[in-house]
């Protein structure tokens, strides 16, 4: 029986790492480089948590995400924020129609939030009316009209865009819903050799087009089989570590910390981290978290949990700098 629990793990195992390699070799096909991005996009959805992109415009974000959709063959929805943006459009509304027989009814008329890819595209550019309204749907999987609940599709992924360097006329993502991502990925400007790639791609006669490489039921199966990876007490107990080291007057806290960050990352973060790390694993065909998958994970998972002080603005020292710093710290003084 111990024999065939470990043969049934081991072929898990292996689903879950032919499943990452063909994403990876099907987005290939249609995004040049950005390896890292589409690995934590990957980690990001068996991991069952959305994600939030952030980088400059022309860098590809819409586009990995709808190849990424495209490839595992789920329903892709769109919206693009703006000022003006009501919750209406989002989640849907209730509308007045005839009937023959019945007379005029309320019907519901879905938003584009019913799909099971939600790309956000400048998701700060929506007032905070509207992101409470996404928030509802990120952490309870159901949005509320009229005082009707209605569940939307599983799986349910927000994949949402942010601009780091354009203000006007975007608001501030509130830190609740800031902590509802599982991860924030930086996508950065490609190298040389990349971006000659990438125009000779796009200004030729021939476009890539994604093929479905994955059917809805390889990710559910895959999403299973992450959450039964094991994580030694140790480990488990390190990331948590990792996370209270984050809070200013906390016992794992170094001194350096209270005067570069107000608030640090809560219980959420710690959530975060093991399941990433599960991901990661899982990926790797890797039958138990290690060490490496907890520190590959972190700087993702807590970067956009910290609540910086005026002299880490001031200093111009970032989230990476303070969470690259305490992970660096805390592996040293657990060896």
């Amino acid at each position: 029986m111990q024999h065939d629990t470990a043969t049934d793990t081991k072929r898990s195992l292996e689903s879950v790492c032919q499943l990452g390699s063909r994403l990876m070799e099907a987005l290939a096909g249609v995004i040049v480089g950005q390896e890292d991005v589409i690995d934590d996009l990957i980690v990001c959805v068996l991991a069952e948590g959305h994600c939030l992109l952030e980088g400059l415009p022309g860098l590809a974000k819409t586009e990995i995400v709808k190849s990424l959709a495209a490839a595992i063959n789920l329903d892709f929805g769109r919206i693009q924020f703006t000022p003006d943006i009501l919750p209406a459009d989002i989640v849907g509304s209730d509308i007045l129609v005839d009937h023959p027989t019945d007379g005029r009814q309320l019907q519901f008329l879905q938003g584009p939030v019913f799909k099971n890819v939600l790309l956000a595209d400048e998701i700060n550019r929506g007032p905070p009316k509207t992101q409470a309204a996404l928030l509802e749907a990120m952490q309870e999987g159901q949005v509320t009209v009229g005082g009707t609940r209605h569940i939307l599709p599983d799986p349910f992924f927000v994949l949402a865009t942010r601009n780091p360097i354009e203000h006007e006329g975007t608001y501030s993502l509130p830190e609740s819903q800031l902590d509802r991502f599982l991860m924030l990925i930086h996508v950065d400007y490609p190298p040389l050799a990349d971006e000659c790639e990438i125009v000779r791609r796009t200004t030729g006669a021939k476009q890539a087009v994604v093929s479905a490489v994955v059917d809805r039921k390889m990710l559910n199966d895959a999403r299973r089989v992450v959450r039964f990876v094991p994580i030694a007490e140790p480990l488990l107990e390190l990331a948590v570590e990792f996370v209270r080291a984050s809070r200013p007057g906390d016992a794992c806290a170094p001194d350096w910390l209270g005067k570069l960050v107000q608030f640090g990352a809560g219980p959420r973060a710690a959530q975060s981290l093991v399941l990433t790390a599960k991901a990661r694993a899982a990926l790797a065909g890797r039958p138990c978290v290690s060490l490496d998958d907890l520190s590959r994970s972190a700087v993702a998972v807590l970067r956009h949990r910290l609540v910086l002080s005026f002299e880490s603005d001031a200093d111009g020292v970032t989230p990476d700098d303070i969470v690259s710093r305490l992970v660096t710290e805390r592996l040293s003084g657990s060896n």
